[in-house]
């Protein structure tokens, strides 16, 4: 019985000197890690010692782009970004494909353009990636529906588009496309 009770002791001890051991610092830590550090329910970013951006709440979320790279949201975080939910079959988002490369070429380095394809199969939504010409920007591949549903999304051609602090200043449909560039403009400039 008493070995039994050291033996619990020393057990305890090591799992509180583990969870100790794993506490998130300025100096350390995965991006994952660091964008934890946001106030919760805060919208703005949490800044470290550095004064580097942490991803807000909105960006805290992972993929696997369509060509099979893993991909992290908080890589947007700091820029405004534009999330387009679309689907390969839909002819909505095919016409919308064109206005949306050239705003993600036209405000590359200040501001962020991702597809978040959904509703169908990786190869349908790489052959939409490559028939429209919209490879210039990365696309997700959204088969489960996370990000949709995150972003509560309930239909495809769909825009949300974040300012640079992840709060969501519009969320809608731009019928092809049109309108995109003039509301990223607002919050570039």
């Amino acid at each position: 019985m008493r070995a039994r009770l050291i033996l619990a002791g020393l057990l305890a001890a090591a799992l509180t000197l583990v969870g100790c051991g794993t506490q998130n610092t300025a100096s350390s830590g995965s991006t994952e890690e660091k964008s934890r550090t946001a106030a919760p329910g805060s919208s703005a970013p949490a800044q470290e010692e550095a004064g580097t951006a942490v991803a807000p709440k909105a960006l805290r979320f992972t993929g696997t782009t369509v060509d099979g790279r893993p991909f992290d949201a908080a890589t947007l975080a700091g820029k405004p970004a534009v999330l387009w939910f679309w689907a390969p079959w839909c002819p909505k988002c095919r016409a919308q494909a064109a206005e949306t490369a050239k705003v993600a070429t036209d405000y590359q380095g200040e501001a962020n353009v991702l597809g978040v394809a959904g509703l169908d199969k990786n190869a349908a939504m790489k052959d939409f990636v490559s028939q429209t010409g919209t490879d210039s920007f990365s696309h997700l591949s959204d088969e489960a529906g996370d990000v949709w549903k995150r972003f509560e999304v309930t239909e495809q051609s769909r825009y949300v588009i974040l300012d640079k602090d992840g709060k969501t200043v519009y969320e809608g449909v731009l019928p092809g496309g049109k309108g995109l560039a003039e509301k990223l403009a607002g919050l570039t400039g």
